[in-house]
């Protein structure tokens, strides 16, 4: 469904994990710990993992337990934490077994602009969240859009992930978000990919982690209607894009942050009176000159 823009947004989404599933211990203690952070403060969580990382750096890296194990931990979980999970899917015919566990399906970036792929997912049903390729400009998602929309989907989450610059280098193009939002549907920022360095350490990709606070605060400060983040209770020892993960410690402080700058950029109810005081003058004032 195309999104409005009431006087009253509605509560952050956040979509956070870990990047891969490594073990079902670590993705449930994880979900555990970040579901009462997120409901402690109001903010609509949606578990994610990957099942099978298929884009690795190096062949000799880990990939994941696969389809089959990997929706059966999902499934386990959302049912017994009882939150909301997502996860990418990397070919059009897994589409209908995945949808069968997840709330969203996930388009994976570099995937993002394969019309059978998006086809798959809509016919599903399911709300579908597109990661933006980092090849792509933001109007581009007009066509993403424009084919998930002929397959069927009205609901349609675009996912900002930064864009390529030159080499194992990210930037996030924040102008950007604001024209992606004007397509009429929900726009997330991942400040976790958005400090990948892509390929940066030659056999896997690199990070800047310290940088993942100032994306989420300058996103919310644009007005994104979520973040994606991933999330590791250990970093540095994560199988998966440690470099760009969030410790999980981190993560309650990080989203009072966001929550700050949000309530900060909303009007005081005495801000709402004022200028509709002010437009009413006007329009009065304006009256007056015309009678006149």
């Amino acid at each position: 469904m195309r999104a409005q823009a009431p006087s009253n947004p509605p509560p952050l989404m956040v979509i956070a994990g870990p990047c891969v599933i490594e073990s079902e211990q670590l993705v449930f203690e994880t979900a555990r710990q970040l579901k009462h952070v997120a409901d402690t403060r109001g903010v609509t969580l949606i578990f994610k993992a990957s099942y099978d990382k298929a884009n690795r750096t190096s062949f000799a890296a880990f990939r994941g337990p696969g389809l089959h194990d990997g929706l059966r931990i999902l499934a386990r979980l959302r049912e017994e934490i009882g939150v909301k999970v997502t996860t990418d899917f990397h070919e059009p015919q897994h589409a209908p077994a995945v949808a069968q566990v997840v709330d969203v399906l996930q388009v994976p970036a570099f995937l993002s602009r394969q019309t059978d792929m998006l086809l798959a997912a809509a016919s599903t049903g399911k709300p579908v969240n597109v990661k933006k390729g980092p090849f792509l400009a933001p109007g581009d998602m007009q066509g993403v859009i424009g084919k998930l929309e002929a397959g069927g989907a009205t609901e349609i989450i675009i996912t900002e992930r930064g864009t390529t610059f030159g080499y194992n280098r990210l930037v996030v193009d924040f102008t950007g978000i604001r024209e992606m939002r004007a397509f009429g549907f929900p726009v997330v920022l991942d400040a976790t990919h958005g400090v990948q360095l892509p390929g940066g350490r030659g056999h896997e990709s690199g990070g800047r982690r310290e940088c993942i606070a100032d994306l989420v605060r300058a996103g919310t400060a644009v007005g994104v209607d979520g973040l994606f983040l991933e999330v590791h209770p250990s970093p540095d020892e994560a199988l998966s894009d440690g470099a760009s993960s969030l410790a999980l410690e981190d993560f309650g402080a990080l989203l009072d942050q966001a929550l700050s700058v949000r309530r900060a950029l909303q009007p005081s109810p005495q801000s709402v009176t004022a200028a509709a005081l002010a437009r009413g003058s006007g329009v009065e004032a304006a009256a007056r000159r015309r009678s006149t």
